[in-house]
């Protein structure tokens, strides 16, 4: 044995008291405004239909108009692959993934419109039928076989009216319809999701907070059940009057209850003046709005959404491949910024959205899966991680999982780790990083 080490110390036990004393405030603070991320599911998309056009058969129908248009323009792997530039050790596996994924669960995030896209003449009917139908799917699963599957999307919920003044009361409106017509039916589904779009100041998130605070006390509901997503598609919604991050501001005024911030890539890109040719979800613009929403969400448990594009993919072979190339090139370059989520606007889009997520994490799995493992078992290797990074390779593979990209034997067969391991590493308790992943 080596000599053992004496260790000595200068000061007196009451300093560290102290300083701890004084941070008291600010630990409590870190605690309550960053409490990281949720650890739960993020759908790759959300896709939004009209508030008159809903019905029963809304999922089912876009995944069989999705696998529709495979058959006619890309009918075996081969002719997607060369498509989309997919490589000959993919193309076979994306393919079947994305075709099964159609068929079992087309949808993973749906939000019935009653803001741009409704265009009905009851919007109270619509509403409560909205209501009715959403508890209904729930009911009857998410992925019933025996119905073809895809009769419900693991989140589901509408986008109301926004909170300026014009259109304020039918918004609230909407919304107690809604939610009135959930609890009449069954309950509040734990894959509810609300929207509010068009968010331009703090104070509104801060009235729709009032809102739901008043609704959970006249049905006796849990204090913060209601939870919401912010839309950001002003400018105002980034950078206010005074020079501040109002996204920023936004969070703290939802009051915990803030669960994402979706990008509005068209609006957004209106307000600043891009003409209607250049907007598009990798304009600069939107580029730096997404980046300062990305840094006011970070360790907030807010997840970070990208918007859509409107080039849809009909007509010929030769346009739906160009829409192809384009909504995949977006949705890959949207996945490398760490924008796991993004609108899907017809269902001809879902196809490139499922291949280039899927493409994504099968790709990285096998290097992200064993940097991981050589991590956990400290066996070196030609990188060295961090705990941050091993939280990171975690949540990459936990995400692959969770839409399907990859399977649960295969990332134990190269990790040696269970689900309960990998939520570990990705989601550890404030402070506990490096306790958690002790090297």
């Amino acid at each position: 044995m080596g000599q053992q080490e004496k260790v000595s110390t200068s000061l007196a036990g009451a300093v560290s008291e102290g300083i701890s004393a004084s941070l008291a405030a600010v630990d409590a603070e870190l605690d309550r405004r960053y409490p990281g991320d949720p650890g739960t599911r993020q759908p790759v998309h959300t896709v939004y239909v009209p508030g008159n056009v809903f019905d029963a058969g809304t999922i089912r129908s876009w995944g069989d108009q999705a696998l529709a248009a495979l058959d006619e323009h890309a009918p075996d792997a081969a002719s997607f692959a060369a498509v989309l530039g997919l490589s000959d050790d993919l193309a076979e596996d994306v393919y079947g993934r994305v075709r099964a994924k159609l068929e079992r669960e087309p949808v993973e995030d749906l939000r019935v419109d009653f803001e741009d896209g409704y265009a009905g003449a009851d919007e109270d009917r619509d509403a409560a039928r909205a209501a009715r139908l959403i508890s209904e799917a729930y009911a009857g699963g998410t992925s019933r076989p025996e119905a073809g599957g895809g009769t419900a999307a693991p989140y589901m919920g509408i986008r109301m009216k926004c909170m300026e003044a014009a259109v304020r009361d039918r918004g609230i409106r909407t919304a107690d319809v809604f939610l009135t017509g959930l609890l009449e039916n069954g309950g509040l589904p734990d894959g509810l999701v609300l929207t509010l779009p068009k968010v331009t100041y703090p104070e509104q998130v801060s009235a729709f907070v009032r809102l739901l605070e008043a609704f959970e006390k006249t049905h006796g509901l849990d204090a913060g059940r209601l939870g919401f997503e912010i839309q950001i598609e002003t400018s105002q919604a980034i950078l206010a009057s005074d020079g501040t991050a109002t996204v920023a501001r936004m969070i703290g005024a939802a009051e915990g209850r803030a669960t994402g911030l979706h990008y509005g890539t068209f609006d957004y890109s209106a307000c600043l003046g891009v003409s209607a040719a250049h907007q598009a979800s990798d304009h600069p613009a939107a580029d730096h709005a997404k980046a300062i929403m990305q840094v006011a969400a970070a360790g907030t448990g807010v997840r970070v959404s990208d918007g859509s594009t409107n080039v849809l993919p009909v007509g010929t072979t030769e346009h739906v491949h160009e829409a192809w190339r384009l909504h995949y090139g977006l949705t890959r370059r949207a996945l490398a910024r760490a924008y796991y989520q993004g609108w899907d606007m017809h269902p001809g889009h879902i196809p490139t959205r499922y291949a280039a997520v899927f493409a994504f994490y099968r790709e990285g799995f096998e290097t992200a899966a064993k940097r991981l493992s050589a991590y956990a078992n400290h066996a070196g290797g030609d990188v060295m991680d961090e705990p941050a990074t091993a939280k990171a390779l975690s949540s990459y593979l936990l995400r692959g999982l969770q839409c399907g990209a990859l399977d649960a034997a295969e990332v134990d067969a190269l990790t040696g780790m269970t689900r309960a391991d990998l939520d570990r590493f990705a989601a550890p308790r404030r402070g506990d990083l490096t306790a958690t992943t002790d090297r």
